[in-house]
């Protein structure tokens, strides 16, 4: 594994002498624009395997993306190798479904210190609720980011994520928006405690997450995050957001494709090429 090699994959060519939040931001912000938050491996009839080697090997080389364990595993050994102080958290999505938490730990994030101060970092969460900058660990702070308003919260040890939305305007009319007129919606994203993790304690979950009923065995997930925006592909649904269009609204085009278009999709919008054959 080389750090360089990292750096290209990620298009990303400036300084990292200095383990400074400028610089963390900076190659934050090119992992998430060029690396997509996906499951197709799930739905291709390939094991996925949480082991930093073939998470390198799948990412950096194949020019794959990957879940929360992956994206974040190879972003902590990249920040760890150029000097940063960071460690791993353990998480616990929100499921609005059930409107709670998930009483298991399901996801994986990141803690640096930086002179003094923690900033917490997930490369992992994709979709429209991925932060584009480091959140500072302060409870009750609104931090403003292109993507929306992020907040943490903390209660007796425990954080709280979320992002205020903005609304939503289709271009297709016919589709209703699911936010309420003048309203803005809270969108809690996960909890987690500042116990540091190892990677080992995610095995399972990682094996988990292959076999059991959930929403990754459902629906074959591809995102990455634009320039001004986020692309989606959910099963042959493609969403394409815009975000703060117009003042205080996102701009959501939805466009339903064919077997052919997933593939030429992947390509052109993810830079991915799959070696086997997908099944939405």
């Amino acid at each position: 594994m080389n750090i360089q090699e990292y750096f290209s994959r990620i298009s990303y060519d400036g300084s990292h002498k200095d383990a400074d939040l400028k610089t963390l931001t900076a190659i934050f912000q090119h992992h998430i624009h060029t690396i997509p938050f996906e499951n197709l491996s799930m739905h291709c009839g390939e094991s996925i395997y949480l082991d930093l080697e073939h998470t390198y090997n799948k990412i950096v080389r194949k020019k794959r993306g990957g879940w929360c364990l992956e994206n974040n595993y190879l972003l902590f050994w990249a920040l760890q190798r150029i000097g940063y102080d960071i460690c791993i958290l353990g998480g616990n999505s929100y499921d609005p479904a059930e409107g709670t938490y998930t009483s298991d730990m399901d996801h994986v994030l990141l803690k640096v210190v930086i002179d003094g101060k923690s900033y917490i970092v997930d490369s992992g969460f994709g979709g429209h609720y991925q932060m584009w900058q480091p959140v500072l660990l302060v409870s009750g702070k609104d931090q403003p980011q292109v993507p929306g308003i992020f907040r943490l919260t903390e209660d007796n040890g425990i954080w709280y994520l979320e992002k205020i939305k903005r609304k939503h305007c289709h271009t297709d009319q016919s589709v209703p928006s699911t936010d309420n007129p003048g309203m803005k919606e809270i969108r809690k994203i996960c909890s987690f405690t500042l116990e540091p993790r190892d990677m080992n304690d995610f095995q399972e979950l990682n094996w988990n997450l292959q076999i059991s009923d959930n929403l990754f065995h459902k629906k074959s997930i591809c995102t990455l995050q634009t320039t001004d925006g986020v692309c989606n592909l959910v099963g042959w649904t493609f969403t394409e957001m815009k975000y703060n269009y117009m003042e205080d609204m996102d701009m959501v085009k939805i466009t339903i494709l064919t077997d052919e278009e997933v593939e030429k999709t992947l390509k052109d919008t993810f830079n991915i090429t799959l070696e086997n054959k997908l099944k939405p």
